[in-house]
C-alpha cells in the first residue's frame, strides 16, 4: 500500500503539471503522462510486458475530463462543427475501439520505441509548426473514412487526443484552424472513451497485472492525475496571456525530444 500511495502522491503531482501545460501551452497531455508513468509504474510490480500498454491506458481515461472540458469550452465559442464531427465520428469510434486490441499484440518494447518515436516528431511539429492551411475540399467518404481511422487508431495506440494528427490534417483540407481544433476536442473526447474502453476489455483477463486495475487502466495513477488536472488547466490557461509561450513551447518541446531519445535508448 505504501508504494501505491507514493505512485499517487507522484501523479497528483503529475496531474497539476499536465492540466497546467495543457492550458498554458494547447497541448495533449498524453505526451506528458506516458512517459511519466513509464518511470513511475515499476516501482509498483509493473513487469516490462505490461508497462507500455497500462500507461497509454491510464493516460487515454485520465485524458477524458481534459476532453470534455475543452469540448465544451469550444463549443460555447462556436468552433465545434457538429456536421463535420457526425462525418468523422464512425471513423474515429473504430479506429480508438481497435487501438487496446491491436496494442495488446504488439511487443512492449516495440510499443514503447514506437511512442518514443512519435513524441519526438511531435516535439519536433511542436517547436517548429507546419502551416497547413488551404483552399483544398476534404476528401470523399471512403477515402476520409480510412485517413480518420488510422488517425484514431495511432491516438489510441499512443494515449493522446489526436488533435496533434487531426488538425494538421482538417486545415490541410480547408477547414478553418479555430473550427479544426474545435472538432479535433470533439473527436478527442470520443478517442478518450472508446480507446479507454477498449483498453479495459482487452487487459480485462491479462494475467500478471498488480492490484488496482481495471483492464490495463491502473486507477490509482488515474486518480491522482485527474484530482489536480482539472484544477491547474484554468490557471495555465490565464497565464497563457502573460507568459512567453512561443518560447516555452519550444523549451517543451526540446524536453520531450529529450525524453524520446532516453525512451528509445530503452
Amino acid at each position: 500500500m505504501d508504494k501505491v500511495l507514493w505512485v499517487v502522491g507522484w501523479c497528483v503531482l503529475l496531474g497539476g503539471l499536465v492540466g497546467f501545460m495543457a492550458g498554458l501551452l494547447g497541448i495533449g497531455g498524453g505526451l506528458m503522462i506516458v512517459p511519466a508513468l513509464l518511470y513511475l509504474l515499476p516501482r509498483v510490480g509493473f513487469g516490462a510486458e505490461f508497462l507500455p500498454h497500462v500507461s497509454i491506458a491510464t493516460s487515454l481515461c485520465a485524458i477524458i475530463l481534459t476532453s470534455l472540458s475543452s469540448a465544451k469550452a469550444h463549443h460555447g465559442r462556436g468552433n465545434l462543427d457538429f456536421g463535420l464531427l457526425r462525418v468523422l465520428a464512425p471513423a474515429v469510434l473504430l479506429g480508438a475501439l481497435a487501438s487496446g486490441f491491436v496494442s495488446e499484440r504488439i511487443p512492449a518494447d516495440t510499443l514503447r520505441q514506437a511512442f518514443a518515436a512519435f513524441v519526438i516528431l511531435m516535439a519536433a511539429q511542436m517547436a517548429y509548426p507546419v502551416k497547413t492551411e488551404s483552399i483544398r475540399s476534404l476528401p470523399n467518404g471512403k477515402a476520409l473514412f480510412i485517413i480518420v481511422f488510422i488517425i484514431a487508431l495511432i491516438a489510441g495506440l499512443m494515449g493522446i487526443g489526436g488533435g496533434v494528427l487531426l488538425v494538421p490534417l482538417l486545415t490541410f483540407f480547408g477547414v478553418v484552424m479555430r473550427v479544426a481544433v474545435g472538432v479535433s476536442s470533439g473527436t478527442g473526447l470520443l478517442i478518450a472513451i472508446a480507446g479507454s474502453l477498449s483498453y479495459v476489455v482487452a487487459g480485462w483477463n491479462a494475467e500478471g497485472l498488480p492490484e488496482y486495475t481495471l483492464g490495463y487502466i491502473y486507477l490509482p495513477a488515474l486518480i491522482g492525475i485527474v484530482c489536480t488536472s482539472v484544477l491547474t488547466a484554468p490557471l495555465g490557461v490565464k497565464a497563457a496571456t502573460h507568459w512567453p509561450t512561443a518560447v516555452l513551447k519550444k523549451i517543451f518541446a526540446l524536453l520531450l525530444i529529450l525524453i524520446g531519445i532516453r525512451l528509445v535508448m530503452g
